[in-house]
């Protein structure tokens, strides 16, 4: 336990100390997030590159305290390639086909390592209830990183959204990790949770400097590789549940997106206010109000992903259906239209 509580600490430490210098850099190179477009709530310009001093501090200290391997390497290599990625776009953004090729490409680096999605929920198969991917593994592992890794860029939209709630997901993951007896998982999870946590106080409304691309998408690469190395291949027939469950918030307010653009026969990458925590705040709810929503949102589906590492058929499938109806309803609820539209339409 030690050991976790070194990873958290060290990295929560490193990452709150390292940002304010981040932010001078990000000013001097100037990474500034200026509101062009009514899809922002800020409304002056705000450093961004924050996600800098979360990936500084997590490589830190994962490779301080996690023995060398070949797919730690392939991690930090994948990362790194993403933080890089992520620096040029903050700085001028990039088209979206150079983003997603450079993401494929850290993501066939990881699956190079050995991360790698090899065995899937098979509901069925009778006997064991999982079936192997062989050649289909390399397709799936790259399309689970690179989605992952655009959930947590999507709901970055409010200060201290994605950060809190990729923390939420990665101490579900950490929980569930050392349930199942993953010591390397555990700490790797701890100091993702740690590095996040020690941005927040930076991040949250108001905000002093944002995490930008580069912490979004790092985050969320980190947290893909880690479902794969944990959570999925340590549990069972119970195995693509968990991650889906932790990271529940993003991939259903990502998928529901592109449902919504598909409904409205715009383009998947195109940008748009229909996200949840921008239909919350049409509600009338507060920025801070909406963070606090989603934090509960994400804790209660992380604290699902943790109760079905028991291995339990019966409560697995309560748990993931009570889940998926009560996301399903209240987006559902809230429509597919564009509020933008509707707004006008009012008026």
């Amino acid at each position: 336990m030690e050991k976790y509580l070194i990873a958290f600490t060290a990295s929560l430490l490193i990452s709150f100390f390292v940002t304010p210098c981040v932010k001078k850099l990000a000013v001097r190179i100037g990474a500034i997030d200026i509101p062009k477009d009514d899809r922002r709530v800020h409304n002056k310009p705000i450093p961004r590159l924050g996600g800098l001093a979360i990936y500084f501090a997590f490589v830190m200290v994962v490779l301080t305290l996690v023995p060398f391997s070949i797919k730690l390497l392939g991690m930090v290599a994948g990362a790194t390639m993403i933080v890089a990625l992520g620096v040029v776009d903050d700085v001028k953004p990039l088209p979206a086909k150079v983003k997603l090729l450079v993401q494929i490409a850290a993501a066939i680096v990881l699956v190079v390592s050995g991360i790698k999605v090899e065995w899937v929920t098979n509901p069925f198969d009778s006997t064991d209830g999982m079936s192997y991917l062989g050649l289909l593994s390399y397709p799936v592992t790259v399309f689970w990183i690179v989605g992952v890794t655009n959930t947590l860029n999507l709901i970055d939209g409010l200060d201290g959204l994605a950060a809190g709630v990729a923390t939420i997901a990665a101490v579900s993951l950490m929980i569930v990790s050392y349930i199942n007896g993953h010591v390397v998982v555990t700490i790797l999870t701890a100091a993702l949770a740690g590095s996040a946590l020690g941005f927040l106080p930076y991040n949250f409304n108001p905000a002093k400097i944002f995490m930008g691309d580069t912490g979004s998408t790092f985050l969320g690469f980190i947290l893909a590789a880690i479902s794969i190395e944990g959570a999925i291949k340590g549990a069972a027939t119970l195995a693509i549940a968990i991650p889906l469950l932790a990271l529940g918030l993003p991939i259903f307010d990502t998928t529901f997106a592109i449902i919504r653009r598909a409904v409205q026969g715009k383009p998947i990458m195109e940008a748009d206010k229909g996200h949840l925590h921008h239909r919350l705040l049409d509600l009338g709810l507060s920025q801070k109000q909406v963070v606090f929503t989603l934090y509960i949102v994400s804790a209660f589906l992380g604290m699902g992903a943790i109760v079905i590492t028991q291995d339990n058929p019966i409560k697995t499938s309560a748990v993931v259906g009570f889940a998926i109806i009560s996301m399903v309803f209240a987006v559902t609820q809230m429509g597919f239209e564009d509020p933008g539209h509707k707004r006008k339409l009012d008026q």
